[in-house]
């Protein structure tokens, strides 16, 4: 334990910094680690509902207060769904049967399924005017399947917010950047390591330290490419999924990426409605942290649940993360148990407060 009777008292290995890795991994409550891990499977699963137009977000013109519908007008209504629906029934038989390779045979038996139903119904691409055609990918035989990437924005790096910005509302956009870069990541990390079983006997995850720096290296080479941010993935838990839990794993994705860049026509071919059902697979099997949590004592699962239910509902791993912790804080002052708190939950408490506010003393700080 990190809190005794007469005080604090931080044990630390040598080499591991304060505000590392392993003294965030070490501060978090063991119910907010399992929270975060659930959060995240909740988020992988929604974002493969979405993807796939299983739930669709409703117009702000329509006569009705709910936000979100099933499909179109309260029904699968779209080929590409309906796709979508038999690809995850179909990876469900197989991962209960423990077929391995279940999620990969999934997607492409799902990508077949597509294929055959575009030649016949001629779905069409949706490219936002088609609501009933396919999001993202199109299913048909590729013309070409190597092509070479377009590498024309590589290094085309703007500073010139920097000089337009105040100095001060450029701090605040970079403090919250980092806040939430780092805990995204943090969050990530920490509900992976937990699905694969990676953590140690003190619910750590080894040598996370250089998975951050490594992580961080690689969020500055993203922008330095002009492309998405090179981030830790949720999505990755389809290859925990399927057994991935060493480094090895990884130098092979990578392997793959790079040579996926000169096939861009061949794997275009898979639409999102193909590859969701992985993601939801992939979210009920995070869903088993969910016993871990003790839902008896309301004090550590009112953060457990805002922490699981946040991260879906706004779309944002840190927004959870943030709203777990701040209400553990608060729950914990409010019951008499405020020496229970690591030092470090304090200031991150405080440090997600200044997040969540960003906006209101932006507004305050102008002239």
């Amino acid at each position: 334990m990190l809190i005794k009777p007469s005080g604090w008292r931080l044990h630390r290995r040598p080499g591991a910094s304060f505000f590392g890795g392993r003294a965030y991994s070490s501060t978090v409550p063991a119910e907010l680690k399992a929270a975060i891990a659930v959060g995240i499977g909740l988020f992988i699963a929604f974002i493969g509902l979405v993807d796939a137009g299983f739930v669709r977000r409703l117009p702000d013109a329509a006569n009705t207060t709910v936000p979100v519908s099933l499909g179109i007008n309260g029904s699968i209504g779209s080929w590409p769904t309906l796709v979508f629906v038999i690809g995850l029934l179909f990876t469900s038989v197989l991962v209960a049967r423990k077929v391995r390779a279940a999620i990969l045979i999934g997607v492409l038996a799902s990508t077949v399924l597509a294929i055959i139903v575009e030649a016949i119904a001629h779905v069409g691409p949706s490219q936002g005017t088609n609501p009933k055609g396919w999001n993202l990918g199109y299913p048909a035989l590729p013309k070409h399947i190597v092509g070479l990437p377009d590498l024309s924005l590589v290094g085309h790096v703007s500073l010139g917010a920097f000089t337009r910005l105040p100095l001060l509302a450029v701090s605040l956009l970079v403090f919250t950047l980092v806040l939430a870069n780092f805990f995204d990541a943090m969050g990530t990390m920490t509900g992976l390591g937990q699905q694969a079983g990676l953590l140690d006997a003190d619910g750590q995850l080894p040598r996370v330290g250089r998975a951050l720096f490594v992580e961080g290296l690689g969020a500055v080479a993203g922008g330095a490419a002009s492309s998405s941010s090179n981030t830790v993935y949720i999505e990755s838990a389809s290859g925990i999924a399927e057994g991935a839990r060493t480094g090895l794993a990884n130098v092979v994705t990578g392997v793959l990426f790079l040579g996926a860049m000169f096939f861009t026509p061949l794997y275009q071919v898979v639409p999102v409605e193909a590859a969701a059902p992985a993601l939801v697979v992939v979210g009920a099997l995070m869903m088993r942290q969910v016993s871990e949590i003790d839902w008896r004592e309301f004090d550590s699962a009112m953060p457990a649940f805002l922490t699981i239910v946040v991260m879906p509902f706004t779309y944002s791993i840190a927004n959870g993360i943030g709203a777990g912790f701040v209400s553990y804080v608060l729950l914990r002052v409010a019951t008499g148990r405020a020496r229970e708190v690591h030092p470090l939950m304090w200031v991150v408490a405080v440090a997600f407060v200044g997040y969540f506010a960003v906006g209101p003393i932006q507004a305050l700080l102008r002239p």
